[in-house]
């Protein structure tokens, strides 16, 4: 490797710390300015240009330009910047980006495109991408189905690039191990087809058995080059996540974040507003605003909680109800999907069936304790509903998840107001203190960047054959547990900014949960020290002189 080859290498690139002894040694004498500088001093350098840039969009552009130049000092900074950095890095900035990725394409982020117009190419890409790094956990998607925004094809690849920063920035996953893929099948964006700047492959995305075909080859692929793999789906289309997760999960250590991680976080969400209003799940009524891949799955994920404390799976069905555009969901209708069909209902249950076709008149039928939003339609839970909801409850819990912030079916601030400070709230985006009547409500945020990253470091560290129910329970389980249900106000979920801590939190119980089932290949029964063992932490490592030509 030729000098300059180390500078512009993201992963041994560390700029003005070179010291001189390795400027030296490397042959970098004279490339660097000469002060050699410490990486405090140059995160510090860093944090005072990125609060000089004028908007959030140019603030990300900023921190990208870091991360593709030097993987250690931009960690560094993020470590030191969690809850300010998370809504630049990721959602609701990344959606800004994700728009406008071709436009703005600089550097494509050691990120793998596999085309479906060129399937016998997968395994060199893979190859290629790696550059023989040792990869253990790979994000991919198809981005058919980004939430809010929907279709945007291989502009898409910055949604699994964003998603691996969290993974490191959280729960301290190597960055050098990490590896984010695009699937070009095309896309349905009619905007894209028609950008002369539009980067990806213009046709209409390619369904049915080519499809799955296409799947099916680059995950094979995947696993024999990197046997290790930890599998993250993300943001795949409603036709495609469930059957995609449901074909890898019992044979692999596979993970779809919208279909089991929103579940995750919500559960555990819901856990922690049980806490603070002293209530059962078993006794709670659920309904869902939203019955696409993310409705669904949490859905899923709720009953099966229900099922692990002893009910019947018959009997915790009968606790859920979703409404999605057609109003509340029947089993005679031929629309369903097959995550939708387990919890339609039927119309004999009702008196005014035909009548339940919006979300208020579902809510009045109904009467349910818990409501959940993933519909990307805003201001829906009005005040009519939630009033109605608050006089069937004590405590109504309220989630309005949809994101970003102009897509919410509702505002904190109004949910605490319109139920006198009674509901238990958790937004998909982050919102601020909500002060009523004297006393200061904190809003959870139901962001899966507060599980998802210690669940793959958990997983990782246990090095589990696969990541089964038991190991996402013991997670919702150890963040719900975190909620002080003491405090006037508390919030149902613990704060983005203590999120590092948390990841911890959730990495050792899911690594537990793995040795204790015996589906662990580490010889340790210390959760916390195989944890320990694989956490890497921003600081810069000694580079060897033999990389040197």
């Amino acid at each position: 490797m030729k000098p300059v080859q180390i500078l512009n290498d993201p992963f041994l690139n560390k700029g003005t710390a070179f010291s001189q002894a390795e400027r030296q040694s490397l042959h970098l004498t004279g490339l660097i300015p000469p002060t050699v500088q410490t990486l405090e001093q140059q995160a510090e350098q860093t944090y005072g240009q990125y609060q000089s840039k004028p908007s959030n969009l140019e603030k990300r552009i900023f921190l990208m330009e870091i991360f593709n130049t030097n993987r250690v000092l931009y960690y560094k900074l993020f470590s030191q910047h969690v809850a300010e950095f998370m809504p630049i890095v990721y959602d609701p900035t990344i959606a800004d980006t994700i728009e406008n990725y071709s436009e703005l394409f600089i550097d494509p982020q050691s990120a793998a495109f596999l085309s479906i117009d060129e399937p016998d190419s997968i395994k060199e890409t893979l190859q290629n991408a790696a550059d023989g790094r040792d990869i253990q956990l790979i994000v991919v998607t198809d981005a058919e189905g980004i939430l809010g925004i929907g279709d945007w094809g291989t502009n898409g690849v910055d949604i699994a690039v964003g998603k691996l920063m969290v993974y490191t920035a959280a729960a301290g996953i190597d960055p050098s191990k990490v590896l984010p893929v695009v699937l070009d099948v095309g896309t349905n964006n009619q905007t894209l087809l028609d950008d002369p700047l539009y980067l990806g492959n213009r046709h209409e995305r390619v369904r049915g058995d080519q499809y799955f075909d296409f799947v099916d080859q680059f995950v094979q692929t995947a696993e024999s080059l990197f046997p290790e793999m930890y599998l993250h789906f993300e943001d795949f289309g409603r036709s495609n996540a469930a059957k995609i997760l449901q074909r890898y999960q019992k044979d692999i250590v596979t993970f779809n974040d919208d279909i089991q991680g929103t579940g995750i976080i919500v559960l555990a969400g819901i856990l922690g507003a049980l806490q603070i209003s002293k209530q059962k799940l078993s006794d709670q009524r659920y309904l869902s605003f939203g019955a696409g891949t993310a409705g669904a799955g949490i859905t899923e994920r709720i009953m099966a909680e229900m099922v692990e404390e002893g009910m019947s799976e018959d009997e915790a069905r009968s606790h859920f109800y979703m409404v999605d555009k057609q109003g509340l969901l029947f089993d005679d209708d031929d629309t369903l999907t097959p995550e939708q069909k387990p919890f339609a209902r039927q119309r004999s249950e009702f008196d005014n069936a035909d009548e339940l076709t919006s979300l208020t008149a579902a809510v009045k039928a109904i009467q349910p304790t818990i409501l959940v939003g993933t519909s990307t339609q805003p201001g829906t839970f009005t005040e009519e509903i939630v009033k109605e909801m608050a006089a069937h409850t004590d405590r109504p819990i309220i989630f309005p998840l949809s994101n970003p912030t102009k897509l919410a079916e509702a505002k904190a601030e109004d949910l605490i107001k319109w139920t006198d400070g009674k509901a238990l709230v958790a937004t998909g985006i982050p919102a601020a203190d909500v002060t009523y009547n004297g006393v200061t409500y904190q809003i959870g945020q139901a962001n899966n960047a507060l599980v998802y990253p210690g669940l793959g470091l958990g997983t990782l560290a246990a090095k589990a054959t696969v990541l089964n129910d038991a190991m996402i329970s013991k997670a919702a389980h150890s963040l719900g547990g975190i909620v002080d249900a003491s405090q006037p106000g508390a919030a149902v979920l613990p704060p983005v900014t203590k999120l590092a801590d948390f990841s911890q939190t959730v990495a050792q119980a899911v690594a537990a949960s793995a040795i204790e089932q015996k589906i662990s290949r580490v010889e340790t029964k210390d959760a916390a020290a195989a944890v320990n063992a694989i956490k890497w932490e921003p600081e810069y490592a000694p580079i060897s002189t033999k990389l040197v030509d």
